[in-house]
This record gives structure tokens, C-alpha cells and sequence, in this order.
């Protein structure tokens, strides 16, 4: 690997000593990086995780380590595929960017002027950028769906667009925990020439021309020794974690009447760590099923923030991914995290409630759990962290947040005076 130093030591049958929990390559300027991710391991109990970083379109750090599965043993290895949930939403959101800039919709458009059938229940004046903003209030589907409903894109299309918003359009919003990649991915068919799903349109026009490996659907021929295990959590648990959580969130989640648990309520799982598992992995959830590698979100991301030239991105698409993200008329307090959010083309942008990046263009989304993946246009950096030890927290998962902040000291100490601690 070009420009990286390689801290992998020789195997420990050779040298007697025990082989090292943490693997992979970091250039010299990003060690600090891969201290904090050992620490990880030794001192923030981390099981299983990788990191990889992008810096003005060099990998300079590529880490993985500890186990891929607890109950086995199995090591994480530079092979090892995980489940990342709403990291996720940031590939639909990359999918999304490349259509605009085929040219496939306009973010004013009505989706209905794409998709009559979404017009009814009052969807008929709801621009793109609204759903992609979370501002429709389309944030339930009714009832949990299973996953054979999942898998019918023709059913499913039914049972989102009948759907009533549960706000005034443009009002307000609140994290569409769930729905939104449904809505992108009828959105995408509608639009696509060839009507392709969203999770093949992110295959062909984004992770193979990279050459990356991350699945919106695992397929049937990818061996589940590489799949990474997560034990996951009980939503009660939830209650044992306020210190952590948007307590107004859990709070209200527990009260089935309430915007919080109708967003969470679209699958029947109460173990949020089912959605990788056999009876959801195959089938596309956009929002949150995502199952693929760090380096692989960190390469999107960092293409993403030179421009997307390897993508085909627009300049005029590329102008809306890094605008400011547009508040609605009643402001940026989310409706169903309880807590102050910006978000724009489908991406988390930094506000109050979660501040990453140097300044307001930079883009990225988080995942349950702890594992994030973002882009920094300004200092052209693209970033993933993934794990497969749950945590609690929404976002800033301290084992994530030191990785990161590692990884803006190194630029500081580079002399990117634009980078922040």
C-alpha cells in the first residue's frame, strides 16, 4: 500500500510471542490514529472493529482487529464484512448523488411527478428534497412488515405510498429511522431507465466501479464466515442508558401511540442487531441492513469529498451535497431523536446535537452501535469507523470519537490549521 507503514509483525509461531490484537497499515503521520485504536481494545472493551482514512484521496490509515465473532473466536481480518446499520442511509444518500447527477430527478420536483401513486393521503406537494431532508413525516409503515414484504419491491411500493405523513410536510422534521430508503428506493426504480432497485444501482454505478465491497442486501453467494457476529441489545435495555441516549427519546419510544415508536416499529424485532441476521440480511433495507466494509465506506465518502469525479457527480450536484442543509419552518429540534439535527440529500449534516468535520459542508451518517462514516470536503478527507460491539449512544461513541479525533490532531500537527481537536 502506497505511502503507508505497515505494522502487521510476523506471525507468532515464528517469534514466540503473542500475534497482535490490531492489524492493517497507517501511514507515519496517523499513528496516533492507530494508538487510539488499539486502546480500543485494551482500554474501551472494543470487540471487533475496523478504521479506514482517506486524506486528499490516499488511504493513510486502513485498521482492523480484536474478534469478528465473540462466541468462536473467529479473527476480524481484512476480509471481514459487518452490518452497519444507519451508516447505511449515507450509501443510499451516495446512490441518491450519482441518479441527480444522471439527471434522473430534481430535488423540487414533487415525487409524486415520479411516482403518482404517492400522492394520495396528502403526499402530493412533497418535493424530493423534503424526503430527503426527513421533513415529510413519512416515518411508519402502518404495521412491522416481514421480510418477504421487504423483498416484493411491488408490495412494498403499495404500503409506503399509501402512507399519511404524521406532520405537515416542510414543517418540521424527524429521523425516518426506517422508511426513508424505502421511499429512495421506489424513487430509484421509478426514475432508472433500466428500474433497478436501489441496492443494485449502488452495486453497478457505485461499489464495483471502486472496487469496493459493501452490500445493500447481502447476496446468497458471500460466505457467512466472513460475516461479522453482533450480539446486539433488548430495547429495554435502552432504560438503562438515559446517561447515554436522548432520554426524551426512550422515554417516549415506550409509549406505542407516540412518533418515536411508530418510527422504530416498522419491523418486528426487539433486538435491533436481528435486522443483519438470517431472516432480514438478504433483502434491501437502505436505511439500515448495510453489510460491507470500512474501507469501503471510507472510499465513498472519500471520493464523495474531492467531487465525485470517479462517480460522475455534477458540479451542480456536488453544489447541493456540501449547501447548507435547509431548516424547517419550525426548526431543527428533531421530532423523533428529541434532540437538534440537520440533514440534507439524505446524508446527517453537523449541527448542536452531533458535531463532526471542520465546518458546515461536511457529511456523513452514524449507525447504531457506534460505527460512523463521514466526508470533510474542506480538508478532503473521507472516514469510517465500524463495529460490531453495541453501544448506546446515537452518535460520539467514545470508541469511535477517539479514533476520530486522532485522526484531526494528525492533521493539525500536518498543518491543515483548518483542522479541529
Amino acid at each position: 500500500m502506497n505511502n503507508l507503514l505497515s505494522f502487521s509483525i510476523r506471525s507468532a509461531s515464528v517469534l514466540g510471542i503473542p500475534e497482535p490484537i490490531v492489524q492493517g497499515e497507517t501511514a507515519p503521520e496517523f499513528e496516533r490514529v492507530r494508538m487510539e485504536f488499539e486502546r480500543n481494545f485494551s482500554q474501551r472493551g472494543e470487540q471487533g472493529a475496523a478504521c479506514t482514512l482517506y486524506h486528499r484521496g490516499v488511504k493513510v490509515v486502513d485498521l482492523w482487529g480484536g474478534v469478528q465473532c465473540g462466541e468462536t473466536g473467529r479473527k476480524w481480518t481484512r476480509e471481514t464484512l459487518t452490518l452497519c446499520f444507519s451508516v447505511t442511509k449515507g450509501m443510499a444518500a451516495a446512490v441518491m448523488a450519482v441518479a441527480h447527477s444522471q439527471k434522473l430527478f430534481d430535488l423540487e420536483e414533487p415525487v409524486a411527478s415520479y411516482w403518482p401513486q404517492f400522492a394520495q393521503n396528502g403526499k402530493a406537494r412533497i418535493t424530493v428534497r423534503q424526503l430527503l431532508a426527513h421533513q415529510a413525516g413519512l416515518i411508519t409503515t402502518g404495521k412491522p412488515l416481514c421480510a418477504e414484504q421487504l423483498a416484493d419491491h411491488e408490495a412494498m411500493a403499495d404500503i409506503i405510498g399509501g402512507q399519511h405523513p404524521q406532520w405537515e410536510p416542510g414543517t418540521r422534521h424527524g429521523y425516518h429511522t426506517l422508511t426513508l430508503g424505502w421511499y429512495q428506493n421506489e424513487l430509484i426504480r421509478r426514475v432508472d431507465p433500466q428500474g433497478r432497485s436501489l441496492g443494485v444501482f449502488f452495486q453497478e454505478e457505485i461499489a464495483r466501479p471502486l472496487g469496493v465491497e459493501f452490500y445493500i442486501g447481502l447476496p446468497d453467494d458471500i460466505s457467512l464466515d466472513r460475516v461479522s457476529t453482533i450480539k446486539g441489545f433488548h430495547r429495554v435495555e435502552m432504560l438503562g442508558h438515559l446517561n447515554e441516549l436522548p432520554p426524551m427519546m426512550v422515554l417516549a419510544g415506550i409509549w406505542p401511540g407516540s412518533l418515536v415508536s411508530k418510527s422504530i416499529r416498522t419491523l418486528p424485532l426487539d433486538n435491533p442487531a436481528d435486522i443483519g441476521g438470517p431472516q432480514y440480511r438478504g433483502v434491501e433495507i437502505p436505511s439500515a441492513n448495510g453489510i460491507g466494509q470500512a474501507s469501503a465506506v471510507a472510499k465513498i465518502y472519500d471520493v464523495l469529498a474531492r467531487g465525485g469525479e470517479e462517480l460522475g457527480i455534477s458540479p451542480a450536484t456536488y453544489h447541493e451535497l456540501l449547501a447548507p442543509a435547509i431548516s424547517p419552518r419550525e426548526g431543527i429540534y428533531d421530532a423523533i431523536l428529541k434532540m437538534d439535527t440537520r440533514y440534507n440529500f439524505g446524508f446527517s449534516r453537523p449541527s448542536r446535537g452531533f458535531q463532526f468535520g471542520v465546518d458546515h459542508k461536511a457529511f456523513g451518517c452514524p449507525g447504531a452501535g457506534g460505527s460512523f462514516g463521514m466526508a470533510d470536503p474542506t480538508l478532503q478527507l473521507g472516514f469510517a469507523y465500524m463495529t460490531n460491539k453495541m453501544g448506546f449512544r446515537l452518535s460520539d461513541d467514545p470508541r469511535e470519537k477517539a479514533v476520530r479525533d486522532a485522526c484531526y490532531q494528525c492533521l493539525a500537527e500536518m498543518g491543515e490549521q483548518r483542522a479541529i481537536a
